[in-house]
């Protein structure tokens, strides 16, 4: 059979036997792709780092009965440097990797929208240039808008009434009408179904003005309306959280320090008896 050249997303790899590697890629024109990569695990190989997940490649593969064979390889991007060396970005991109392989459907089968959408979300996770929650939930808003889950969110989901609409319910597709609403609908904030709204159709300014509060709840229900449709967990969502969780303990725990070292100043003040207004003497200071 002949060769063919392709590029591809790196989703993940696992051993095989004592030097190979079996990898799974997201290609461009044929879809969720698995492969072998022959001597990758020894330290000579000639393309073993270029075959690490987070990679953007352009791969050569000769079609196999059950896997293919990776022949060649070359770097197209190298994300995985700039993903890995933060948690809260190497996180962000698992759920992406995982949530691209299943959405993905069938083997061999081309899904370049996706592929598309993928290489994107991860630049942009590695470069940073846009907080990496919102660049989570916009990636998956938009995978389940390629497999045709993405939530009603501007209309209802069940008779197609123009919003907008409080209550959200997974279930029936997204926000519902008072008509059509059903038991065990929520009610969020409008302003987190706007939020989740712009990051669908690209308004990161609005996007990144939003609340703390309002991007975790839309977060919640993005995940929710996710593993529903899915009808499994994702692993990775878990991780995703405690990061978040890490940073938020983090930025409270550098407030509380600078706030203690700006009381313990003050009260240093006061002990050589310094107090606001007055100088050294104890004499008011006139300003």
């Amino acid at each position: 059979m002949r060769l063919y050249r392709d590029r591809a997303v790196v989703l993940r790899q696992h051993k095989l036997g004592e030097a190979d590697r079996i990898v799974t890629l997201l290609t461009r024109e044929h879809g969720l792709v698995r492969a072998v990569a022959k001597g990758v695990r020894r330290t000579r190989s000639k393309f073993g780092a270029r075959l690490e997940p987070f990679a953007h490649i352009d791969v050569q593969l000769h079609p196999g009965r059950n896997l293919d064979i990776v022949t060649q390889v070359q770097a197209i991007d190298a994300f995985a440097a700039d993903i890995v060396s933060d948690y809260g970005r190497y996180t962000c991109a698992c759920a992406m990797l995982e949530t691209a392989e299943r959405l993905a459907g069938e083997e061999r089968a081309p899904v370049p929208a996706l592929h598309r959408l993928t290489v994107a979300a991860l630049r942009a996770v590695a470069d940073g240039s846009r907080p990496r929650d919102l660049v989570l939930d916009a990636y998956l808003l938009r995978a389940m808008g390629i497999a045709g889950w993405a939530p009603a969110l501007t209309e209802c989901a069940r008779c197609a009434a123009p919003g907008p609409h409080r209550a959200f319910h997974i279930a029936a597709g997204g926000s519902v009408c008072l008509h059509c609403r059903p038991a065990g609908a929520v009610t969020p904030p409008q302003a987190v179904l706007e939020l989740m709204s712009a990051l669908h159709d690209g308004d990161w300014e609005f996007a990144q003005a939003s609340s703390p509060a309002h991007r975790s709840q839309a977060s919640g229900l993005i995940a929710a309306h996710l593993q529903w449709h899915l009808e499994r967990k994702l692993r990775t969502l878990p991780l995703v959280e405690r990061s978040h969780r890490v940073d938020r303990t983090l930025a409270e725990h550098r407030a509380a320090v600078a706030a203690d070292h700006r009381a313990a100043g003050f009260g240093q003040d006061m002990a050589h008896g310094v107090e606001a207004g007055r100088g050294p003497d104890g004499q008011a200071v006139v300003g």
